[in-house]
């Protein structure tokens, strides 16, 4: 019994969010049998440490918050100057990211599922590469995150499960690119 208990109330200490999101998805993607580039994970980590704030999924319109409408910000995104369309590429493609990952389950049941957002942030993502031929030292960086795209929602999808199920670093995973052939053992 003991035991159990100290386990369950353990204390993580970290320097910070993004070096603990960093720790969590390394340790989940080399159990993948595709594992992303540890670049993918580093940008991986940031996205997730800038959702640590929540207010960073919605916008203020009107002096009220309201969720963000992706497709419409990534349509409006083409009559942007250039550095407004970088930055609004960038939004779409990171918040895309995060929720269809870390919101995975509870989209399941909706309308405007996990697909769609995939897709928003693949398109956001492909077309950031226009303007970043090269982030991190890696060519093509921002195309390969959209051809990674479901397997990036994956690792964060798996780790917002064991968040929330007390079980993180006792499963093994098995991760491929299409969502609906995802199994955990």
């Amino acid at each position: 019994m003991k035991d159990r208990e100290t386990e369950t109330n353990k204390l993580v200490i970290e320097n910070s969010l993004q070096s603990f999101f960093f720790d969590k998805l390394q340790e989940v993607n080399r159990k993948t049998s595709r594992p992303v580039s540890n670049e993918s994970i580093y940008y991986l980590s940031m996205v997730l440490d800038q959702f640590g704030e929540s207010a960073r999924l919605f916008e203020e319109e009107e002096g009220k918050l309201r969720e963000k409408v992706l497709g419409v910000k990534l349509l409006e995104s083409s009559s942007l100057p250039d550095t407004q369309k970088k930055r609004c590429l960038k939004e779409v493609g990171d918040t895309a990211l995060f929720v269809s990952g870390y919101f995975h389950e509870s989209l399941n049941s909706k309308i405007i599922d996990v697909g769609y957002y995939e897709k928003l942030g693949q398109i956001a993502y492909k077309n950031l590469d226009g303007f970043f031929p090269k982030a991190y030292e890696v060519p093509s960086f921002y195309k390969k995150l959209s051809k990674r795209f479901s397997c990036l929602t994956n690792l964060v999808s798996i780790i917002s499960q064991d968040f929330f199920s007390n079980n993180l670093g006792e499963m093994a995973y098995l991760i491929v690119t299409d969502k609906n052939k995802v199994k955990v053992s």
